[in-house]
Formats: C-alpha cells, sequence, structure tokens
C-alpha cells in the first residue's frame, strides 16, 4: 500500500510503498476513502523538517535540554546517534480519515466488515486504527463531509472547556479550518460569536456562518468591538484557535475578557501569561488537549477500556459521535472549507507549496477500486495427471471429526498426515481413525513429500492464506466453503492457481446430492431459462458464535454460499448479477435474514432466502425449481416431488452430496483428468456471494 510520511531528516514529504498492516486485538483496518490535510498541524511538521538541525534545536528547546543530558551521561557518539536515529526515522502525516471496515480485531464486536467509518488514521490506503479511535458515519453522511470529524472534534473540545450557556458571548481569535468550525458550533449552540482574523476572505466566510466577524487590528480597537457588542461586559469566554509566537494573543483575550471569564487556547501562541491580566479579572486559562478525554491515555486508546458515561460523558470517541450527527443535520457546513481534492498520487500538489497556500483545507481522494477489480478473462480449465501420494488435512474440528473423516475412511482415501490449532485434538482423531501421522503445524504439511493433497477445513478467515500457501506450494487443494471473505483474497488465489501445477476444490457438496443430480439430468434436455426459489431455514445462533463474526465473512459468505453454487449449477449458467435485502436496517448490523436475487448469464434466475427466524420444526432446506410449466420441489434432501415431469417423486435418507463429493474428489486425484468442479464456477459462484453484501450495504443490484 501506499502511504505519505515526512522524512525529518531533509524534509522531504514521500509517497512511500509499505505494507497492509494487520488488525491485532482491539484494532479495525480501515480501507480509505478520503482523508483531511490539517493545514496547520501538517504544515507545522513539514516546515519543520525543512529546517536545519540548528533551527530544528531552537524550534524544540525541551528537547535540546534533553540532548544536553544525554551528553553528559552517554557521551558525544551514543548522543548523535540516537539524534540521527531519531531523525531517520519517519513520521506519518495526517489524522482525519474516512473509510470502509476490512477487518477487525479481536474483542471488536462494534464494527463489521464494511461498516463506513472515521478514524484518526493517517493519509495511507489502509489504516489500523484502536476501536476507541474509530466512528461509524451516518448513512446520509458523504465521505468527503465525514472527513472532517476528527478536526471538528478539536474544535468541540475547546468549546466544551469553555461550558458556554445559551446567549452568551464568545470570542473566536483565528479563523482558520478549526477557527470556523468552532463558530459553527457555537452559533448553533445560541451563542453570540464574535470572531477575528488577518485574512478577509474567512472573515467573510465566519460572518456567513452567523458571526460578528471582523479583521484583527492588533489594539484596542478589538477589545472595543467585544465590549460594544457585550453591552459593556465583555466576553464570557474567548476560544482562541489562532497559530502565531505572538505573546500578544494571550493579553488581547484576557483584555476582551469580562470578569471571571474563560479563556481556552486550542492553537499556538506564545504563552507568557501577565499575572495582572488573570489577577483583576480573576480569569481562568486552560489548554484544550485535541479530541477530548482518553486522548495520550494508553488505557483507553490502545487497550480499548471505555471511560463510564455517566461520569466522563463526552470522551474523544463520543465527540467524534457528536460531530459526525451535527455534519448529519446539517449543524455544520463543511463543503465550502475544501479547497481542492487531489488523488493520492498527486499529493505534491498540497504539499509542494503548504505554507503558502491559501486555501482552509484539502481532500485526498483514495483509488478505492485499485485492488477489488474483477479479473476480466475466462479461466482456462486444466487437466491433470494421477497422482497417488497422501493426503494431508488441515483442521482438526468439528466437521472434520464428525463427516469429513468418517466419509474419507470409508472410501479408503490415503490421508497421511492430520494437523490443528490443538495439537492433542489432531492426536486423537489421528488414533480413532488410523492416520499414520500428526502434525503441530501446517507448514510440516505443505513440506512433507509424502503429501501431494492438502485439505482444508479450518474456520473461514484462514482458508484463502491456506490455499495460497497449497497452491503455491505445487499441491492439490480442497477447501471447505468459503474460497475467500473478500475480494482480495479471492483475486490473489485466482492469480495463485494460474501459475500453480496444484488444482484446487471447493467443498460445495449439494452439487452432488443424489437428488440434486438426479433434478440435473431431468433439466438437461431443455435449454429454456428456469427459476428457482431456494430457502436455508438456517436457525439462530448466539451472537459470540464465531461464523457470524465480522472477520469470519458472516453466514452469507460462509454458508449461503452453497445456494450460489447449486442455483447456478442447476441452471447450468454464471451468476451476473446480485441483489441483496435484509432485515438488517443499515450496511453493518445483522444480515442473517436476507434474500437475494441471482441473475444468470442464460436469463434464468433465483431467489435465495437464507433465514435465522424460522421455526425449528420446518425443514432445514427446501428448493422449488420452475421450467416450461414443470416445478420440482426438494424437500430437505430427503423427498424430491415432480410435478408435470414424467419422473416419479420420490424420498430416501438425507444425503447432501458428502460422500458423492468426495469419491468424485478422489477419484479426480488418483486417476486425473478435470477437476470435479471448473475453477470459473466456483471462482463466480464465490465472488457473487462477497458482492451480495456489497449489494445490501450499497442498497442495490451488482453487476458483474
Amino acid at each position: 500500500m501506499l502511504q505519505i510520511i515526512q522524512d525529518l531528516k531533509n524534509g522531504e514529504t514521500i509517497l512511500a510503498e509499505t505494507h497492509v498492516p494487520v488488525a491485532g486485538k482491539g484494532m479495525v483496518l480501515i480501507k480509505s476513502h478520503f482523508s483531511l490535510v490539517s493545514p496547520g498541524t501538517e504544515r507545522m511538521l513539514v516546515e519543520f523538517g525543512k529546517k536545519n538541525l540548528i533551527q530544528k534545536a531552537l524550534d524544540q528547546p525541551e528537547r535540546v535540554k534533553q540532548v544536553i543530558s544525554k551528553l553528559k551521561t552517554d557521551g558525544f557518539k551514543p548522543t548523535y546517534e540516537a539524534v540521527m536515529r531519531k531523525l531517520d526515522t519517519p513520521i506519518s502525516l495526517g489524522y482525519c480519515n474516512a473509510g470502509e471496515v476490512v477487518e477487525v480485531g479481536e474483542g471488536v464486536t462494534e464494527f463489521r466488515i464494511g461498516d463506513r467509518v472515521i478514524s484518526n488514521g493517517p493519509h495511507a490506503e489502509y489504516v489500523c486504527v484502536p476501536k476507541n479511535l474509530v466512528a461509524k458515519i451516518p448513512a446520509d453522511l458523504s465521505y468527503e463531509e465525514a472527513s472532517f470529524t476528527v478536526i471538528s472534534a478539536i474544535a468541540l473540545q475547546g468549546i466544551r472547556l469553555v461550558h458556554p450557556g445559551f446567549g452568551e458571548t464568545v470570542v473566536v481569535i483565528g479563523l482558520g479550518l478549526i477557527g470556523l468550525i468552532t463558530v459553527q458550533l457555537l452559533a448553533s449552540n445560541g451563542c453570540k460569536v464574535i470572531a477575528f482574523d488577518l485574512d478577509e476572505s474567512r472573515v467573510d466566510l465566519a460572518k456567513k456562518y452567523g458571526a460578528h466577524a471582523y479583521l484583527a487590528e492588533g489594539n484596542d480597537q478589538d477589545e472595543l468591538k467585544v465590549k460594544q457588542l457585550s453591552n459593556e461586559y465583555g466576553a464570557d469566554a474567548v476560544i482562541i484557535t489562532a497559530t502565531s509566537s505572538s505573546q500578544e494573543i494571550i493579553h488581547q483575550a484576557a483584555q476582551m475578557s469580562r470578569k471571571r471569564g474563560r479563556i481556552v487556547l486550542v492553537g499556538v501562541v506564545g504563552l507568557h501569561l501577565q499575572r495582572a491580566d488573570f489577577y483583576e479579572k480573576e480569569l481562568s486559562f486552560q489548554v484544550s488537549c485535541s479530541y477530548g478525554p482518553g486522548r495520550y491515555d494508553d488505557n483507553y486508546e490502545l487497550r480499548g477500556n471505555d471511560y463510564p458515561l455517566a461520569y466522563v460523558r463526552w470522551t474523544e470517541k463520543r465527540n467524534f459521535e457528536a460531530i459526525l450527527l451535527a455534519l448529519s443535520l446539517n449543524k455544520i457546513e463543511v463543503k465550502s472549507l475544501i479547497g481542492k481534492i487531489v488523488e493520492l498520487d498527486e499529493f505534491d500538489a498540497i504539499y509542494q507549496n503548504i505554507g503558502g497556500n491559501r486555501d482552509i483545507t484539502s481532500l485526498i481522494r483514495y483509488d478505492i477500486h485499485k485492488e477489488e477489480k474483477k479479473i476480466q478473462k475466462a479461466f482456462v480449465e486444466k487437466k491433470y495427471s494421477s497422482n497417488q501420494n497422501g493426503i494431508g488435512i488441515i483442521g482438526a474440528g468439528n466437521f472434520t471429526s464428525s463427516t469429513i473423516l468418517p466419509i474419507l475412511t470409508k472410501l479408503n482415501a490415503p490421508i497421511h498426515v492430520i494437523c490443528g490449532n490443538k495439537g492433542w485434538t489432531a492426536g486423537q482423531l489421528a488414533k480413532q481413525f488410523k492416520i499414520p501421522h500428526s502434525a503441530s503445524s501446517f507448514i510440516e504439511i505443505l513440506q512433507d513429500e509424502n503429501v501431494n493433497t492438502v485439505m482444508i477445513t479450518t474456520r473461514h478467515n484462514s482458508h484463502a492464506s491456506l490455499v495460497l500457501a497449497g497452491l503455491n506450494a505445487g499441491k492439490n487443494v480442497f477447501v471447505e466453503k468459503p474460497l475467500a471473505i473478500n475480494l482480495k483474497e479471492l483475486n490473489e488465489i485466482a492469480q495463485a492457481f494460474e501459475s500453480s501445477k496444484g488444482s484446487l476444490t471447493v467443498g460445495f457438496n449439494r452439487r452432488f446430492a443424489p437428488m440434486i443430480q438426479q433434478l440435473k439430468n431431468e433439466l438437461s434436455n431443455n435449454e429454456a431459462p428456469i427459476q428457482i426459489v431456494a430457502t436455508m431455514n438456517a436457525g439462530s445462533l448466539p451472537m459470540d458464535h464465531w461464523t457470524k463474526s465480522v472477520d469470519q465473512g458472516g453466514r452469507i459468505i460462509g454458508e449461503a454460499c452453497h445456494y450460489f453454487d447449486l442455483t447456478s449449477f442447476l441452471c447450468n449458467s454464471p451468476i451476473v448479477e446480485v441483489y441483496m435485502q435484509s432485515l438488517g436496517l443499515n450496511a453493518g448490523l445483522d444480515t442473517d435474514h436476507a434474500s437475494i436475487i441471482l441473475r444468470m448469464q442464460n436469463g434464468s434466475s433465483a431467489v435465495i432466502n437464507y433465514f435465522t427466524n424460522g421455526a425449528k420444526d420446518y425443514p432445514k432446506e427446501r428448493i422449488e425449481v420452475h421450467q416450461l410449466n414443470r416445478t420440482a420441489v426438494i424437500d430437505n434432501f430427503k423427498r424430491i416431488d415432480y410435478y408435470g415431469f414424467k419422473k416419479r417423486s420420490n424420498s430416501s435418507v438425507q444425503d447432501k452430496g458428502h460422500s458423492a463429493q468426495f469419491k468424485t474428489w478422489l477419484n479426480f486425484i488418483s486417476n486425473g483428468g478435470s477437476a470435479p468442479i471448473p475453477f470459473e464456477s466456483f471462482w463466480n459462484t464465490s465472488y457473487a456471494s462477497i458482492m451480495a453484501i456489497e449489494s445490501f450495504k450499497e442498497n442495490k443490484p451488482i453487476s458483474f
């Protein structure tokens, strides 16, 4: 991925290539759509980086003291090397990000993959942020507007420290981005706002936002204006949002204040306080800390421990949420504050002259489709030679022990080794099913020369990485569904498959069920379009069940994908459009109760109903197939009824096709030839199941 960084040694602003971070415990991985350039903070960092060592030292006298102290204790060489190491460490630029969640770490329950969110992540294609620094974007708010959230929270926190009452007079000194947002928030709060700045265009904007705004004269005239507009009392509060080295601004703020007034510093100014200013009026003075309570507290930010709302009403995250609500309700207008919008690779248009840039702020836009583009080509069907080496099973969970191993044992499959995330479980299964070896790691299986075939039966979020490892090792790979849980994984698998000598099969067993094979044979005598209604009465699961976890892809991608494959198989055509609706109110809520409409390339269509709120005594699966005044109904894979067909209805013991699937697959592994399911088929249905979630989030059909 690409990220904007600042080289502190030479002052260069660089677009660097780096790795996509991983969402660890309590973290959220976000794919960026827009980020806002902070005109104050980032300008200072860029300008600081361009200074020489002496100028840098003069700017940071406290750091100089630390260097001198280290010189005294450690000597010149270690001190010099430590300073150079510090300067050699680039820093990330940016802290106002808007994008969508693509991964969540352990312990994160309030966000799901696909959620639209803001965070204080830097200017990068992907950002990994602690959950307490992330907030959801309302559905009616654009990414561009939402990218103002974090910097607006700085303005909001300054206001909260002032505690403005309705009708109070508040002065804002400095009309940069934070100052103009402060003006709007105060006006929305029912305050009389008086604002000062050196830039006439910004003064005009403040007037538009409801302030009494003036060009700052830096003398008694400014104080006189405040007194005239406050019935000679002076301001109830002054918020300083300016950036200046001048000591005079604090003095002016004190002169503008009424007795026992409040002064809050949000910006950066000279801090030489004159005792007389504060003594005579008993003024209070406070410096605002960034976004609010929780900032720089590792227990809150990094460990994810929230402050109780009853005792700390407004944390930094709750400030983010308050700003998002204000933006959604049009209490803050930010579009007029955008100077330019540039693509990430055009970042120099902003940073080359950031000090002389007259824009209030600029946005960076990210190419959100770059890594998600579908591979637009047909996959060549491969033929494979026979191979008699052993099978290695990766995964020793319930499905492996209850379904896979009993069937494979009955079919005399040449299982050579098994491993699981709990070594004792794999060892126990090896003993029970007379498997020669158990391994502690899947790497051992991939490196074993006696294994040419691997079966992957682990949890869903590990499937793609294990498939890639198997294909790259040249093994034949069988993976239980789903093949992948996002488009990035799916495209990586496609690329690996094309260059691999190994085969790939996905465990879409329903198409191998005897009743499905029988029905497929009846349908094959006519090419007329088919309509299917398929219902999975899946049943509810506890909210903490692993299949419902967002980092596992959820139940539509993880389970309903069976019916994407089955309906495409029966219709004998790939899926070209998907449209999903759910009882969930918006993207990110529970999508278990879904109806999905599929359109096939040959004109056929299917409706997949995946419900978890049905009666327990209703059949788990029901499939209705309609074509040319004929109907076939499969009831829970135990009975099939034909209407209008010459075939007679029949029933049998429930058989969902597992045995036939593994028998077909083992025959393929032993004798070679064509894979049981063409790659293009299960790639298409996997793609469709992932795009169903996108359809739900965007509330529209998605064609491909």
